[in-house]
């Protein structure tokens, strides 16, 4: 199985939750500074940070996996024209993961799934989005190959790259200058305005803008007071290729 699972840390916890719970994800999973909120596709996992550190208001990019072994050695067994093997395993916070390394110097990493079934009370338009922003573009989207997940078109011909994991969730490859990092978003494959509606009843700011390939609604992001996050988490509307 694959599914796609970022970790945003953040001190502002009872703001984000109030975020997800208002775009329609359901928290699973509530083990003192670490909570998992469900989509109908995709997960998200939150976790507590100091206010001001370093990893306040930053994005992890991460998956999901059933067996973190056999992951790893299925992973490999497709990088196998790659100068060595991107998949490890290690041991991590949450005990034993897999961590996958790109040409690029990016890593990440694929935890054993703790629930399997994606939870039946989530708006089933959402989908959870993890991007690896990288100056090499085409050695991410090899890797994101190796590890299973699914390419899909994408609406030009330029260095962006989208996939779809099997188990849920949405990891895009986007080119970027600097050090690769991660980024978090959303999908939304209905109209945009009720579930701006939706949020602005819950007090949350968000306006939606017109562009290229498609409406993007822009959320005043809980974490735009620090430094390391930006002014608003983006959900742009999925519209069927063709």
């Amino acid at each position: 199985m694959l599914r796609v699972r970022p970790v945003h840390f953040t001190s502002r916890t009872a703001s984000w939750e109030q975020l997800l719970t208002a775009v329609g994800m359901v928290r699973t999973e509530d083990d003192g500074g670490w909570q998992v909120f469900d989509s109908a596709s995709g997960r998200l996992a939150l976790h507590d940070a100091e206010e001001g550190s370093d990893r306040d208001g930053r994005t992890v990019f991460a998956v999901e996996v059933g067996d973190v072994a056999e992951f790893a050695r299925r992973t490999n067994a497709a990088a196998q024209d790659e100068a060595t093997a991107p998949a490890e395993l290690v041991t991590a916070d949450q005990g034993e993961a897999c961590r996958i390394s790109g040409p690029d110097g990016f890593s990440f990493l694929a935890d054993e799934a703790t629930h399997g079934a994606q939870c039946a009370g989530a708006d089933p338009a959402l989908a959870v989005a993890a991007v690896w922003y990288t100056a090499d573009p085409e050695a991410a989207v090899r890797t994101i190959l190796h590890i299973g997940a699914r390419p899909r078109p994408v609406p030009d011909a330029d260095e962006t790259a989208d996939f779809t994991a099997k188990n849920g969730g949405i990891l895009l490859v986007r080119p970027a200058s600097g050090p690769s990092r991660a980024g978090l978003g959303f999908e939304y494959s209905g109209p945009l305005e009720p579930l701006r509606e939706r949020l602005a009843a819950a007090g949350i700011t968000a306006g939606i803008t017109e562009e290229a390939f498609g409406s993007t609604l822009h959320v005043a992001n809980p974490d735009a007071a620090g430094p390391n996050a930006p002014a608003t988490v983006w959900i742009s509307e999925r519209r069927p290729m063709g």
